[in-house]
């Protein structure tokens, strides 16, 4: 559905003229964003960021004439590139993550545990990662996580699930595969 809005609502309060607009268009770019980062949280954060940007122009797109969906899909699209720019800049490592122990024996096998962590946390969904290291690594309550994340408690206590199980799968597979054929975490050469 292509909405138009008359100039009459101009008149009319801007709260009105929002509610109208999400209830014409909210599904339709809800849609197109879960499609763009097969994360429904992160979906329906760039359609709020759509709105609330839509709201700040109300006037002049009131005024404008023209159908508004395609300047939201405009604007979407942007709210989601724009945030796939950010989280590739901000992705943080297990090492980021996991403070480093005051005392350090110079271990060798911690060193490469971690390096296989490392990959193996690389290779979880985003969803599943965050509440692992909140948990595990933040020591956070799943109470705390879920009100952090804003899902359900039965959600994180879910994803903590599906998590652990993949990463021990994962570093069952790596175990079982031949030194250096499935990751890239190898010996270094003695000098």
């Amino acid at each position: 559905m292509t909405t138009v809005l008359p100039h009459a609502h101009a008149t009319t309060d801007s709260g009105a003229v929002l509610r109208e607009l999400y209830r014409d268009h909210a599904r339709a770019l809800l849609r197109y964003a879960q499609w763009f980062t097969d994360d429904r949280a992160a979906a329906e954060d760039a359609v709020q960021e759509t709105f609330l940007r839509a709201w700040r122009h109300l006037p002049r797109l009131v005024d404008d004439g023209r159908p508004l969906r395609p300047w939201l899909r405009r604007v979407l699209r942007h709210v989601l590139i724009d945030a796939g720019r950010t989280a590739r800049a901000h992705r943080e490592t297990l090492h980021d993550i996991v403070p480093v122990e005051g005392e350090v024996d110079g271990g060798y096998e911690c060193l490469l545990d971690r390096g296989l962590l490392d990959v193996v946390l690389r290779d979880l969904s985003p969803a599943h990662r965050e509440v692992l290291v909140e948990t595990y690594y933040r020591d956070a309550p799943a109470e705390r996580v879920a009100a952090r994340l804003g899902v359900p408690t039965g959600t994180v206590r879910s994803r903590l699930y599906y998590a652990l199980r993949a990463v021990r799968s994962r570093l069952d597979e790596l175990a079982e595969a031949p030194t250096g054929a499935d990751h890239a975490v190898r010996p270094l050469r003695s000098v």
